[in-house]
């Protein structure tokens, strides 16, 4: 998969407008600033549209397939309406289904559920734990990281072809990294997939918001994504795809919805039709807010036009990459190098800061919302800071104040990373060009001349201290 930019011209392309881009926050060094939200892969704000949508239907909200009221009617033609365009915007072909779920996590849950019981599942360490911890039923190997894309497909490819020839298999791949924003040879994945007779499911988690996913043009079996990284609020997710094995699993729920018919037996039990379409796993009343909400940003980023936010968001990724370089105490986490095309996730470490510190900083005297920690991802992000995968994190702060980290060693990250964590910068559609320059600048002001505010751990997170004599 890549990231073209040919012909595209990003400034015809604004920010798209979001929530809370006028939100204002104190900073400890007095006075306000206005809020930049550059943690967009943990949850992007919603879109202005998509806000206005769900305010616009909220008065008309009904139960959806069980009423013959207007209202009731009007919101499961809704609910319907949503279920195709969200297969529109994944490009499913005609037999998928599209199954609506909590989120990524719960939608590779459910597909975990109903993968055959003697299924072998392929999936890499460079995972986020929604689509590497699901799998606890099934046979699992488990891949190490690549160091390319090509790497990744020849990894597959041999542990492939020393399994079970006759058995199902399914692999579990990412489309971008949570942790690099790197993005995965989706297609060529696939295909080695199919050559030896297993399935493949893609977390679009990070991918969907970022860059067109078109399931038939992948040809992946599966697609998986929320709702709250795709500029939609409220808890809903999407399962896309084939239908035969969703189709003869137990429902992952059990209750109104999922059955057609229930009767009760002769010997006192009860016998239960199920649905054979997503009803089988959406039971109980649905999310119809949160799956509007969803096809509502689905909307939205077509009609932007994608190759055009794409476009621009390549624009930020080279500033951000660009200015972080100029830092030589920053070094930027990554698997496949720095020619390797990617969505708006970076991560980082910076010589002499625990990342928990520095992105407390940012926040507290800058007004820049980032992440740090592992992502939910500790294997890889250990992997990429020259530990063990194998060695045991936590995201936060350590106990200790926050100390000195040593110089790395030339040539790359050195070993005495490795009980540290990371911080990540993300950023999307709704991103304006000053919440990027305040990053930059914050980045080359703290690694210079330091924090202004004295900072404590507190509850495994590092805060700034509120004591009088705080200031430095």
């Amino acid at each position: 998969m890549s990231v073209s930019t040919a012909a595209i011209d990003p400034s015809v392309c604004a920010p798209l407008p979001v929530l809370g881009q006028d939100v204002t926050v104190p900073l400890v060094t007095g006075g306000e600033v206005t809020y930049a939200a550059l943690d967009y892969a943990a949850s992007a704000p919603a879109l202005q549209r998509v806000w206005d949508d769900v305010a616009a239907y909220a008065p008309y909200y009904g139960s959806v397939h069980r009423g013959a009221g207007y209202l009731s009617q009007l919101s499961t033609d809704l609910f319907e309406n949503s279920r195709r365009t969200v297969a529109e915007f994944l490009g499913c072909r005609a037999e998928d289904q599209v199954v609506f779920t909590r989120s990524t996590t719960d939608s590779l849950n459910l597909l975990a559920a109903a993968i055959p019981a003697d299924c072998q599942v392929f999936v890499y360490e460079t995972e986020h734990h929604a689509s590497l911890l699901p799998w606890r039923n099934a046979q699992v190997t488990y891949l190490n990281a690549p160091r390319t894309p090509g790497q990744a497909v020849e990894t597959l490819e041999r542990a492939l072809a020393d399994r079970d020839p006759y058995g199902p298999a399914l692999v579990c791949v990412t489309g971008a990294s949570n942790v690099t924003g790197e993005l995965w040879p989706v297609r060529e994945l696939a295909a080695a997939a199919h050559a030896h007779g297993a399935r493949i499911v893609l977390d679009a988690a990070q991918l969907a918001p970022h860059h067109p996913v078109d399931i038939a043009e992948l040809d992946v079996d599966w697609v998986a994504f929320s709702g709250h990284k795709l500029y939609a609020p409220f808890g809903s997710g999407v399962l896309a795809g084939r239908a035969d094995w969703l189709r003869a699993a137990e429902p992952y729920l059990a209750g109104g919805g999922a059955s057609r018919k229930v009767a009760r037996r002769a010997d006192g039990g009860v016998d239960v039709d199920w649905h054979t379409t997503a009803a089988r796993h959406e039971a109980g009343s649905p999310n119809v807010i949160g799956v509007h909400s969803i096809a509502s940003a689905c909307k939205a980023l077509t009609e932007a036009g994608f190759d055009n936010l794409v476009a621009r968001e390549q624009e930020l990724v080279s500033r951000v990459r660009e200015g972080l370089a100029e830092v030589p105490e920053v070094q930027v986490l990554s698997l496949f190098g720095d020619d390797a095309p990617r969505v708006g996730v970076i991560s980082f470490v910076v010589r002499g800061w625990n990342s928990s510190h520095f992105a407390a900083a940012l926040s507290a005297e800058y007004g820049i919302g980032v992440r740090d920690g592992l992502f939910c991802a500790h294997p890889l992000v250990r992997t990429l800071l020259g530990s063990d995968p194998q060695d045991p994190g936590e995201c936060g702060a350590p106990e200790a104040e926050p100390g000195e980290l040593p110089q790395p060693s030339a040539g790359g990250t050195p070993s005495s990373l490795r009980s540290l964590n990371a911080i990540r910068v993300s950023f999307g559609a709704g991103t304006p060009d000053e919440h990027i320059d305040r990053f930059l600048r914050a980045v080359t002001e703290l690694v210079r001349e330091g924090a202004r505010w004295k900072y404590r751990t507190e509850d495994g997170r590092c805060v700034p201290d509120r004591g009088e004599a705080a200031q430095v």
